[in-house]
């Protein structure tokens, strides 16, 4: 199974989901915070869930309930750069636990993770979109009801191609 993604819509199967992408487009060269979204090529990683507010998650990738104190470290100074870290950390991360749904559902993208270039950037994830679609800083979103039927749909072998 493939995913495309162009500067409004993700494509799976023979499905046209409106989405949004980072403020600054999609480009090849990205460095942490240009919000830009990465052009490219990659694999799903893991994915994260609100076990709070979707109880039940179907999905063949492997998952794991946020809890308040998990993060995405995004401080290239840190040895624990662009990944999952306990909150409260002494460098910069983002929490995964928010008051908005942004994050209810995350889908971890392979970006800068094999190896990890310090400040090439990081936390490339399809989420949930903002009202209207608002612009994202890098990710890629989508609606819940959409990013719920993606997960269905996903395995370990789905490519995420991004253009």
């Amino acid at each position: 199974m493939h995913i495309y993604i162009n500067k409004n819509n993700l494509f799976v199967d023979h499905y046209k989901i409106k989405c949004s992408i980072g403020k600054r487009g999609i480009k090849i060269k990205k460095k942490e915070g240009d919000k830009i979204t990465p052009k490219g090529k990659f694999k799903i990683k893991h994915i994260f869930y609100r076990k709070d507010r979707i109880p039940t998650l179907i999905t063949k990738i492997n998952k794991t309930p946020i809890n308040k104190n998990m993060g995405w470290c995004d401080d290239p100074k840190s040895k624990y750069y662009n990944k999952l870290v306990r909150l409260p950390f002494k460098f910069s991360a983002e929490s995964f636990f928010r008051k908005d749904n942004i994050y209810d559902i995350i889908v971890v993208l392979s970006f800068n993770t094999s190896p990890i270039l310090k400040g090439k950037g990081s936390a490339i994830f399809i989420h949930i979109a903002k009202k209207k679609y608002k612009k994202t800083l890098g990710c890629v979103a989508v609606s819940k009801q959409d990013i719920k039927k993606i997960i269905k749909k996903i395995n370990k072998k789905t490519t995420v191609n991004i253009n």
